[in-house]
């Protein structure tokens, strides 16, 4: 399919549009389908979960992210997940709200009334501080360009070649911009592994890192160094660039939905009152809570995501041949006029009603779904909601004029060349 290459949110669209909810298409050298309703999702993720890897695509980012949760399968995947679970409890993720508020106050006061900024660069600059203080305790703000940089050239590298007939080839096949890969790999490795070897010496920093450091699995083992590296390289990277993401699209639909953003801060004054948010005032901020759904069904961040049959079954009673790839869009899903009511548009309003409730399971799923649902899917919430909340008050952001914002759909869906916007002081 030369054309998922070339627009693969208009041709995933297209497909299951006009070819049903089961679509035959071919990918490379491999047979593939594309499946679009909730029930034919809910049998690839849960009913038979276990019939399934993670696709080639997803499996390629191992060069980076290491056998990590992200990319690890079987019972490798299930004992990493028991040990990671404990840093990502609901009471855990509430203590770090004061890191998450408290970076957020330090970006806004270096903005400036009036000042044009790439609001993508902003968000990602503030969340990579956040995945700092939270996973290692470490201000990364110093070294955040640098660690920026190093995870651009490599996840860039990786989405040239996933993108291509290179993806069929093994890693360590050269590839075009292969030794500027290696270079951000090993600075990036770097980096990690100095800081489990602090904590190691160190002791407990009551952050992520020490959480899986001290997890053992039933038979009293830890992870060795290189899993937990791999962990904290999943966290690091994903962690950061999602809600990144998140936010500069949602900034840019309430800079094109006036009346959304007065609503907004009109729920902030009432329920804040211009003090700072805490995780107890997220109950009471509904409004900025359907907000953030509606931003992350219009554009969610992890768009789209694969799965490679390990043994010939069924789906919705059509054979799937082992080796075939199931794809699965987000992008699609969310905006199916069966289950969204004018899916184009942004509505929060539509969550107020008790929408997620009435929904088939996988109408909506901006975090996936399943036993291998992302599991820092509260720990993004809470920090988009808190961030939000925070900024908002102090600032009202606008669209710099004549700019085309493009989508960017690789890894994640990025807007394509950043959104440039005015920051308005409130």
């Amino acid at each position: 399919m030369p054309a998922l290459a070339a627009d693969a949110l208009g041709t995933m669209t297209a497909v299951a549009r006009e070819r049903g909810d089961f679509a035959r298409v071919r990918l490379f050298t491999y047979p593939g389908v594309l499946v679009s309703h909730p029930d034919l999702i809910e049998e690839v993720l849960i009913a038979q979960n276990r019939g399934f890897v993670k696709s080639l695509a997803t499996r390629r980012l191992r060069a980076v992210l290491g056998s990590g949760l992200l990319t690890s399968d079987g019972d490798f995947w299930r004992r990493q997940r028991r040990l990671a679970q404990p840093a990502f409890h609901r009471d855990r993720i509430a203590a770090y709200a004061a890191v998450m508020v408290d970076a957020a106050e330090r970006v806004a006061g270096t903005w400036r009334d009036g000042q044009q900024c790439d609001v993508h660069d902003e968000m990602m600059r503030l969340t990579l501080e956040i995945v700092g203080k939270t996973l290692f305790s470490a201000n990364v703000g110093g070294a955040a360009q640098e660690i920026g940089r190093a995870v651009d050239d490599a996840l860039h590298f990786l989405i040239r070649r996933i993108n291509s007939p290179w993806v069929l080839l093994p890693d360590w096949v050269p590839s075009p911009g292969y030794g500027r890969f290696i270079r951000a790999r090993r600075h990036l490795d770097r980096v990690v592994y100095q800081m489990i070897a602090d904590h190691r010496r160190q002791g407990d920093r009551d952050d992520l890192l020490s959480m899986l450091l001290q997890a053992q699995d039933e038979d009293g083992q830890p992870m060795s160094d290189r899993q937990v590296r791999d962990e904290v390289m999943t966290l690091f990277l994903a962690g950061h660039e999602t809600t990144a993401i998140a936010l500069s699209w949602t900034w840019y639909l309430l800079a094109q939905h006036p009346e959304v953003e007065r609503r907004l801060t009109a729920e902030l004054a009432e329920v804040l009152g211009g003090r700072l948010p805490t995780p107890a005032d997220l109950p009471s901020l509904t409004y900025i809570g359907h907000v953030v759904a509606e931003s992350l069904r219009l554009y969610p961040p992890a768009w789209s995501m694969g799965r490679q049959a390990t043994r010939n079954l069924e789906i919705g009673g059509q054979p799937v041949r082992k080796g075939t790839v199931i794809l699965i869009s987000q992008w699609v899903l969310h905006r199916d006029a069966r289950f969204f009511q004018d899916p184009e548009a942004f509505r929060p309003e539509r969550w107020e009603d008790g929408l997620a409730q009435r929904l088939p399971r996988f109408a909506y799923f901006p975090f996936g779904g399943g036993p291998r649902q992302c599991i820092g899917n509260g720990f993004a919430l809470m920090e988009a909601t808190l961030l939000l909340a925070t900024l908002a008050q102090r600032y009202r952001l606008a669209l710099v004029p004549g700019q085309s914002i493009g989508l960017d759909p690789t890894i994640t869906l990025r807007p394509r060349g950043g959104i440039q916007m005015l920051l308005h002081l409130r």
